[in-house]
């Protein structure tokens, strides 16, 4: 009888063993058969100062507040940098759930920009496997400062400039993020015949996640320069740190960096700080997003 028990009992065990062997066969088949994409890869269509891959959702606009104040070696006088202040207005909108467009209005030479941002690939595993996500950037500014010589013959567009980038980002797990940002820029007027009208550079952000509302970020873009380098204002490559802190309905970053401008054409090929000597701007983007259409999700952030 005492061998009967043992008999049935291990035939019970075997049996059961194999059930969930073949249930779990049949869970990884089935989300071999699925495509799982990416989310999340970064918390904000910004990294700090340029584009992230991230673009809003269709139907959800985003309003953003950019601010930064001076140079934090400008001294006690000015408060080290307080007293000055330098914003940037921005509305973008998804259009559809790979197209985002965007208009905004800076202080910066009194700039107006527009921007059109392209999902093109989305990272994945899965049915379909893409180890990197790529997105499209192409932006348009204005330059509405007076003009210097207004009795000369002066066109409107020579206040324009363009942007072209492309946006390649992976997500290695939850908490590392890393971006290459290859970058083209033209300016349809420069200061002098020293300067050129096209920049390029390349550009390398990442995203450390710290906690689920905290994380941080870095960003640098390299100036790929001629050798006959002789522009008329020094410049160098921006530099920028600093953190994201996610609020309910809204993203407050904060950061240090030796970048004055916010728009692409500026602090990527115009900056004229440099860490080293203490040219360092405080400053921080607060970005909230508005649901228009109610049949959208929120964003994943």
């Amino acid at each position: 009888m005492k061998t009967c028990f043992i008999l049935l009992m291990s035939l019970s065990l075997s049996l059961s063993l194999s059930a969930q062997d073949d249930l779990s066969d049949l869970l990884d088949s089935q989300l071999e058969e699925e495509t799982v994409y990416t989310n999340a890869t970064f918390k904000s269509t910004r990294v700090i100062n340029g584009h992230s891959i991230e673009r809003m959702p269709e139907g959800q606009l985003d309003f953003r507040i950019s601010h930064r104040f001076g140079k934090i070696n400008s001294g006690s006088y000015n408060l080290w940098g307080l007293d000055q202040a330098n914003i940037h207005f921005g509305l973008d909108y998804g259009v559809t759930n790979w197209l985002m467009i965007g208009i905004g209005r800076g202080t910066y030479e009194k700039t107006y920009d527009g921007l059109l941002k392209f999902s093109l690939l989305r990272q994945s595993k899965g049915k379909r496997t893409m180890p990197v996500s790529l997105s499209y950037v192409t932006t348009l500014s204005l330059n509405t400062l007076k003009w210097s010589e207004p009795k000369r013959t002066n066109y409107f567009t020579s206040r324009m400039a363009y942007v072209h980038q492309l946006l390649i980002a992976r997500k290695f797990n939850d908490r590392l993020s890393l971006q290459l940002s290859p970058t083209y820029i033209h300016k349809n007027l420069v200061k002098t015949e020293l300067d050129p009208n096209d920049n390029f550079a390349v550009g390398i952000s990442g995203r450390i996640k710290i906690t689920k509302r905290l994380a941080f970020n870095a960003e640098y873009f390299y100036q790929i320069k001629p050798l006959n380098n002789y522009a008329s204002v020094k410049t160098y490559n921006p530099l920028s740190v600093g953190f994201d802190i996610e609020t309910g309905g809204h993203v407050f970053q904060i950061m240090l960096t030796n970048s004055l401008a916010m728009i692409e054409k500026g602090f990527i090929s115009e900056s004229t700080g440099q860490w080293a000597k203490g040219d360092i701007h405080l400053g921080f983007n607060i970005s909230r997003v508005f649901q228009i259409k109610s049949n959208t999700k929120a964003p994943s952030w």
